[in-house]
């Protein structure tokens, strides 16, 4: 006669334990096994800083331009922020910039005048895609790795847009005394100096 399985609770589970003379199963499911959560990952469009708004006098904190100050022109997608010199001042070209690495100062430059189409165009990511020239590896490329890097060619219609945007801005900027010098003179911090406690 065969004895049937017993029901023995173990804390708050069940389980059926084997009755004596019969081999205990390699493998049984057990009741409280922890089910996965389902997590809805909800993507949050990204929210600009308040400090951020166009015409903002930032600092740059990293990159080929730290401690320059820069005008920001325009909040882009993903945290981007779309920032000139203006070149003729401190030398910084249009370009994108991460806004974790910019300090936003009090100084605001008036950005009246400036053209929003000119700007919404620059704002595009396709305006920004470097055009990269694909060299043959060769004896030629080979020979070459000693000599001096050629200075890249800006181009013309780069150039165009620059002023086009730096123009408007730089006759506002004459007005405010000092302004000029202020955005051409680069940030740093001494000894002693403690940022925490600095207003910008």
């Amino acid at each position: 006669m065969a004895v049937e399985n017993q029901k023995k609770t173990f804390g708050k589970s069940t389980r059926e334990v084997p009755a004596a003379g019969q081999k205990a199963q390699k493998w049984y499911p057990a009741e409280d096994d922890a089910q996965p959560k389902k997590v809805r990952k909800t993507v949050r469009p990204w929210a600009p800083r308040q400090t951020l708004q166009p015409g903002t006098v930032l600092i740059l904190l990293a990159g080929r331009f730290r401690g320059k100050r820069v005008v920001l022109l325009k909040t882009l997608d993903q945290g981007v922020l779309l920032v000139t010199g203006p070149f003729k001042i401190n030398g910084v070209p249009l370009r994108r910039v991460n806004s974790r690495y910019v300090i936003a100062t009090s100084m605001k430059v008036d950005v009246n005048g400036l053209d929003s189409k000119k700007v919404d165009e620059i704002s595009q990511p396709k305006y920004f895609t470097a055009e990269k020239a694909k060299e043959k590896a060769g004896e030629e490329a080979f020979f070459k790795q000693g000599e001096e890097p050629k200075k890249k060619e800006v181009n013309s219609s780069r150039a165009a847009d620059q002023k086009a945007i730096d123009k408007p801005l730089l006759s506002n900027i004459k007005k405010v005394q000092f302004l000029s010098s202020y955005l051409g003179s680069s940030f740093s911090l001494r000894k002693g100096d403690k940022p925490h406690e600095m207003k910008w």
